[in-house]
């Protein structure tokens, strides 16, 4: 809801903004460059303890509603007048070197007198995170100077790997987690071109389809735990933007 508010707060200001002076709107062969403030498009799961008798999974949320704000970048490129091709995307990898256990001298437990108690294993961790999307504009002129609303669509792919390993009874080999995202959208928006150069815009995907598949391999040699999710949304993952015209 919080993201509705600021697409409405965004987009009435441009409504009523009208230049007297011509501002000069995209052409052929113009690039853009904007931070875009949306919802968190990543995916990414946990991996599981190695040593447990049952395993239960449920696919990732695709719900943009349940996702937290992020700020991404987007690339665009006028390859015809009125006709805009997008890029845009990020990537993050963590990795968390493992450490062995530490026994202590405590008996049965407890910790007392001259005693000293067990540190247990750290597990080693590596996290890989990316998405990437791309898409087509066409734009639509109008009678406010600098004003230009399009419609277009949207293609995105999301994955996210978690691995996990430590050298005690609670791994059977290395535990891994993946999941990754499809989606689609129809998507509608408006540029509202300030000067020459910087622009303000905001995006609303009227119908998305996003699909999600989530899967366990607890330990070595077992086979995958999977579950998938479809999400449709209709005037889904309202986005603003802020930026240049080269």
């Amino acid at each position: 809801m919080k993201l509705r508010k600021l697409f409405i707060l965004a987009v009435a200001p441009m409504m009523c903004l009208a230049a007297s002076a011509q501002v000069a709107t995209p052409k052929k062969g113009d690039l853009t460059v904007a931070v875009t403030a949306g919802y968190n498009s990543y995916t990414s799961l946990s991996a599981p303890a190695g040593n447990l008798n049952d395993y239960k999974l449920q696919a990732v949320s695709t719900n943009w509603n349940e996702k937290q704000l992020m700020l991404g970048i987007e690339g665009g490129w006028f390859f015809k007048d009125l006709w805009k091709a997008t890029l845009g995307g990020g990537m993050s990898i963590t990795s968390n070197p493992g450490y062995a256990a530490v026994p202590g001298t405590a008996e049965g437990g407890n910790v007392g007198g001259a005693s000293i108690p067990s540190y247990g294993a750290v597990a080693s961790e590596s996290d890989i995170l990316f998405n990437v999307f791309a898409g087509v504009d066409r734009y639509f002129k109008s009678k406010v100077s600098g004003l230009m609303p399009y419609v277009g669509g949207r293609i995105g792919y999301a994955y996210g790997r978690n691995s996990a390993y430590a050298d005690n009874e609670e791994y059977v080999g290395k535990s891994i987690a993946e999941s990754f995202n499809v989606r689609v959208a129809l998507t509608a928006g408006v540029d509202y071109y300030i000067n020459d150069v910087l622009f303000v815009g905001a995006q609303i995907d009227g119908l998305a389809y996003t699909y999600n598949m989530s899967t366990y391999k607890p330990q070595a040699g077992l086979g995958n735990l999977s579950a998938d999710s479809h999400n449709f949304s209709l005037l889904a993952a309202p986005t603003l933007k802020v930026g240049f015209k080269f």
